[in-house]
């Protein structure tokens, strides 16, 4: 079973440990894939006239506020790594509570969980990574688009053995597609106005309960065999999940339906 996360954009920058081995990580065969991108990104981050500067801060999406995320970007060669499970620090991750599980959960979602990143296509949560900010929405000089860049990479170099929980979305759900073993699941907040129940996606909320219900199947220690095994652990969990009917061949849609915030 493989669990799909998002990056967060928070994370924890190391205060020690040796710099990160682009070969070391999950799928070594990306470590090609992996210097390019860090390499243009370092470069890009490097540039220190006011015109790059502003230049290379709307390339990655950031404020002027945020200038230190290039200082950051610009030492990733030799910035301290740390497990990713520690360096990404968003509401999901702060739900997940990695650190807080007990030994065997912890295992358990080390084993399945996989993060897609704009910078290294995809890690385990046990692999050693710097904090650094690039988006799979990026377009970097010298490579264009991330999302598509990560496609072509990710196609034939990740494994499906038994079903896939796609917690992912937007530029990274686009990074890889998962075969029709796999659930796609979309987090809705339900609530009543006026006497009638209207569903709506909250970005923060969806984010947290992403990261409660990875922490529940660790917990569990569930071992699903099929996608409707899956769901079944889902709902044995008293989780709220409404399939709906999808096309032949194309991963199976859910949502999750949370009711308190």
């Amino acid at each position: 079973m493989l669990i799909l996360l998002p990056p967060s954009e928070g994370k924890t920058a190391p205060a020690a440990g040796d710099p990160v081995a682009p070969a070391d990580l999950w799928l070594p065969q990306l470590a090609t894939a992996r210097k390019r991108v860090l390499s243009r990104l370092v470069t890009l981050s490097k540039r220190t006239s006011a015109r790059a500067v502003t230049d290379s801060l709307a390339t990655l999406g950031l404020s002027a506020g945020q200038r230190g995320e290039l200082d950051r970007n610009a030492a990733l060669a030799t910035a301290s790594a740390a497990p990713a499970a520690q360096v990404y620090s968003g509401v999901l991750y702060e739900a997940l509570d990695h650190a807080g599980l007990s030994a065997a959960a912890r295992e358990w979602v080390d084993e399945r969980a996989v993060v897609f990143s704009g910078l290294w296509g995809a890690v385990r949560l046990t692999d050693r990574i710097p904090a650094y900010r690039c988006a799979a929405g990026v377009t970097l000089p010298g490579i264009g688009g991330l999302t598509p860049y990560w496609r072509t990479a990710l196609t034939r170099a990740v494994p499906e053995d038994g079903p896939v929980l796609d917690l992912r979305s937007g530029a990274y759900a686009a990074m890889w597609a998962p075969g029709p073993q796999s659930l796609a699941v979309r987090v809705l907040h339900e609530r009543t106005v006026d006497g009638q129940a209207r569903r709506s996606i909250v970005s923060h909320f969806n984010k947290a309960t992403k990261g409660r219900l990875v922490r529940d199947l660790a917990v569990a220690g569930v071992a699903p065999d099929s996608v409707d095994d899956l769901v079944t652990a889902l709902r044995d969990l008293k989780w709220t999940v409404e399939e709906h009917p999808g096309a032949p061949g194309r991963p199976r849609q859910a949502d999750v339906i949370v009711r308190e915030l």
